[in-house]
């Protein structure tokens, strides 16, 4: 049992962190802690920031001091690092689709969070840690939800990490996902540009005019008697941005718990799916290293594979 109390922390803000909201930096810093308790401390006020409350959504500036409240991490939440010898550890060794000294590449599957937190032992980051023990430095560039499988940038060096995410943040990455949407979705439908509106509690997003401006472009790849093939490709970055905008227009993906519909999920169950159909199938990007343009692919997984080719078998749209 850890008897160790807390303690009020003081961390300096330097060049390497500004940019980043602070509840995402915390988020990251404070791994098992729970993300309803970050919340709540940026709400109370316990968090300072120069001795003054702050938002959530403030973006750290170099120099910057952030003043930490005592906050005890749950025991159920006190894990060790994930072992190497788990079956779904060393399983994602065998994901990595692209490695060098500055980055890596995972087609991460689905089912695996990108980190570990809220109940989750692991996620990819943890694993990729342990099975990289030697390697100094191993951060995420961006998130991908964890039902979503596919595409996931790990930077191996802080001057890499910079920037890629300054090509996230400038909006110069071009990512590309494959999905399957319910029902007939008309090649005219090529952009949806609804504000979305996130519930920091509960992470449930919705379309709404109070929300961020967000912007999906869809390309319809395949249609089928009840569903449609498309590429989604985000402009911004927002949560759950592909599957609310697909939602919005009438068209949920295919197994999604949150904004989908049972229905669709009952139909595709018999072409053998069972997952969230959406995976991060390409990106475009930057070298952080030797600034050449990089194109990566990641093949998806053999269920989403059999359940397109079972589609494909079955009575055509006219």
């Amino acid at each position: 049992m850890n008897t160790e109390k807390p303690k009020v922390q003081f961390i300096d803000i330097s060049d390497d962190i500004a940019g980043q909201r602070i509840d995402n930096f915390l988020r990251n810093r404070l791994k098992n802690v729970p993300k309803s308790m970050i919340y709540r401390v940026l709400r109370k006020g316990e968090v300072r920031v120069n001795k003054k409350r702050i938002k959530p959504e403030y973006k750290l500036q170099a120099g910057d001091v952030i003043r930490l409240p005592p906050i005890k991490i749950p025991e159920t939440a006190q894990v060790e690092a994930p072992s190497t010898k788990l079956n779904r550890v060393a399983e994602l060794e065998k994901c990595v689709i692209y490695e060098d000294d500055h980055m890596l590449v995972l087609n991460k599957p689905s089912g695996t969070a990108v980190h570990g937190g809220s109940g989750l032992h692991f996620g990819a980051i943890e694993a990729m840690r342990a099975l990289r023990p030697d390697a100094r430095f191993l951060e995420l560039v961006h998130r991908i939800d964890r039902d979503t499988s596919g595409i996931l940038l790990i930077a191996k060096k802080r001057s890499a990490l910079r920037h890629l995410q300054a090509q996230f943040r400038e909006k110069t990455v071009q990512k590309y996902y494959f999905a399957l949407a319910m029902g007939n979705w008309k090649p005219s439908m090529k952009k949806v540009t609804a504000p979305l509106l996130k519930n920091e509690v509960n992470s449930i997003v919705r379309v709404n005019p109070n929300g961020k401006p967000s912007e999906t472009r869809f390309k319809v790849m395949e249609q089928f008697e009840q569903a449609t093939l498309v590429q989604a490709s985000p402009i911004t970055g927002r949560t759950h941005q592909i599957r609310v905008h697909a939602q919005y227009v009438g068209h949920p993906l295919a197994w999604d718990d949150r904004y989908g519909d049972p229905r669709f999920d009952a139909y595709t169950k018999k072409f053998g799916l069972s997952r969230l159909f959406l995976h991060a199938a390409n990106i475009k990007f930057t070298h952080p290293g030797t600034e050449e343009l990089m194109d990566i692919s990641a093949p998806m997984d053999k269920q989403l594979e059999r359940a397109l080719e079972g589609l494909r078998k079955a009575p055509r749209v006219s």
